[in-house]
């Protein structure tokens, strides 16, 4: 499962997302994707996001069975405590 959402992003970058994903709500994408086209579309996300922000989340084998990464002005930073990903807001750090 893949899970993105975007804030003020351009309107071809949702158009963009929307080809690969479903868009269950503004600005919310879901679809269950390979690695190799998450990826490709993470880069998507990097060249058209603007003045927006992202995260993308994905099920993984891990501890706490999902990864994440963020983009943008407004994003909040992955920090690991005893292998267990957590997301805080620049500020926070």
């Amino acid at each position: 499962m893949l899970v993105i959402v975007t804030e003020n992003v351009p309107p071809r970058l949702r158009g963009r997302l929307a080809v690969w994903l479903i868009e269950i709500r503004a600005g919310v994408y879901i679809g269950d994707l390979s690695a190799r086209v998450r990826e490709m579309i993470w880069q998507q996300v990097e060249v058209g996001i603007e003045e927006g922000n992202a995260i993308m989340t994905w099920s993984t084998n891990t501890k706490s069975g999902f990864d994440f990464l963020t983009l943008g002005e407004n994003r909040r930073l992955p920090v690991e405590f005893e292998r267990v990903l957590f997301s805080l807001c620049n500020n926070m750090l």
